[in-house]
């Protein structure tokens, strides 16, 4: 009896991790082409499973962060709305059960920014909070790149007038870029990777270093070949205006 108990045990077990697993896959494929709806689908379902699992939260809640990226640059801020209430809530969770400190203060410093791009009047006080949440997630874990990266976004687009700069939040995410690649086949899995490296495209050639820029959108096709984003509309855009 007690072995036929470790088996449906551990058929559970393996049963959840095939569908955590199948979830990230699932992401991947809906952030390489586009395909929103799906990734939609997928938070909304992981939304209802409320499964208390702090892991799984934290994982839900990744993909909460990139959706209500996706929302706030689509011009869709009743959606993002809804996603960062949600989002919030789970961050909640995981503060409440003490899980993985660092990622906990580098979501909540994406959070604040979140709620800034859908409340200008708030930056004063989240801006702050933004900054000091990205150093904390730094300081608890140098080796977690999401600290470096949401830290380097609050340079980006902070006013220079206000100490912001674009090269120093370069200066983050090479960081980041850095200690994504210490396990190259693990990040070309990972959309925030994918992600990063669009920033990185973008930021090079915002400030005029078209070649960089080229370097680091070939980079993501090499990672993610049918990348769409970067594929049908970044890359050959900037081949166009800037490589006649």
């Amino acid at each position: 009896m007690e072995g036929k108990n470790y088996i449906i045990i551990m058929l559970i077990v393996i049963s959840h991790l095939t569908v955590e697993a199948s979830n990230r896959e699932n992401i991947l494929q809906a952030y390489i082409s586009g395909d929103m709806s799906k990734w939609k689908e997928i938070i909304d379902r992981m939304e209802l499973q409320k499964r208390d699992s702090p892991a799984f939260i934290l994982e839900l809640l990744n993909y909460q962060y990139g959706y209500i990226g996706y929302s706030l640059g689509s011009g869709k801020r009743d959606e993002a709305r809804t996603y960062l209430d949600l989002a919030n809530e789970n961050l909640s969770k995981l503060m409440d059960a003490g899980y993985r400190p660092a990622l906990i203060h580098a979501y909540r410093s994406a959070l604040y920014g979140f709620e800034i791009g859908l409340r200008r009047i708030k930056a004063p006080i989240l801006g702050p909070r933004s900054v000091d949440n990205a150093r904390r997630a730094m300081e608890l874990d140098g080796s977690e790149p999401l600290g470096y990266i949401h830290y380097g976004n609050t340079q980006y687009y902070l006013p220079a007038i206000f100490g912001g700069s674009k090269y120093t939040a370069l200066e983050y995410y090479r960081k980041a870029e850095e200690l994504f690649e210490r396990d190259p086949e693990a990040a070309r899995k990972n959309w925030v990777y994918l992600n990063l490296l669009v920033v990185m495209a973008m930021a090079y050639e915002e400030l005029g270093y078209y070649e960089m820029a080229k370097d680091y959108y070939e980079k993501g096709l090499e990672a993610a070949p049918d990348f769409s984003w970067v594929k049908d509309e970044l890359y050959p855009r900037l081949l166009r205006e800037n490589f006649p």
